[in-house]
């Protein structure tokens, strides 16, 4: 059975790569165990030194848990098996960690879809996963970004 990871942020952009997942499973016939992943920052030292590191770290696995719950439900209804997996650092290089660590075949994420010199400008981190990812990485945008200049 394949193993997709889908980087989830509680955004719109990152359910769209949920169901694109759940949509290939549910018409597409794939067999597959979702795993979210979602990538927590790293504390600064302020918050370090202002709240405690046990403070920052439980707060942070809060965070995680509420901004994957949209994904969960989702895929919960669907009846999909899935898995969840919280990191903590750069959010690219900790996406790819937790494929290699997951054994993951495949990573999809959601994207603004904006492209050429603004999405250069702006950064991306599906544009870095792209180059980073020992797997095939799905890129899936936005519905609106379609029609955006």
């Amino acid at each position: 059975m394949l193993r997709i990871m889908i980087a989830v942020d509680g955004s719109d952009l990152a359910l769209d790569a949920v169901h694109h997942a759940l949509e290939l499973v549910r018409r597409g016939g794939l067999q597959a165990t979702l795993v979210l992943g979602h990538v927590q920052e790293e504390a600064t030292l302020l918050e370090l030194a202002t709240q405690g590191a046990d403070a920052v770290a439980n707060a942070s696995v809060q965070a995680g848990s509420h901004l994957l719950a949209s994904a969960v439900a989702l895929v919960e209804a669907a009846g999909v098996p899935y898995e969840t997996e919280l990191g903590l650092g750069p959010v690219a290089a900790t996406l790819v960690d937790m494929v290699e660590r997951c054994g993951c075949d495949a990573l999809f994420i959601g994207a603004r879809g904006l492209g050429g010199l603004r999405g250069a400008l702006l950064g991306s981190v599906s544009q870095q996963l792209v180059h980073m990812s020992p797997v095939p990485v799905t890129v899936v945008k936005h519905a609106e970004a379609d029609g955006q200049v």
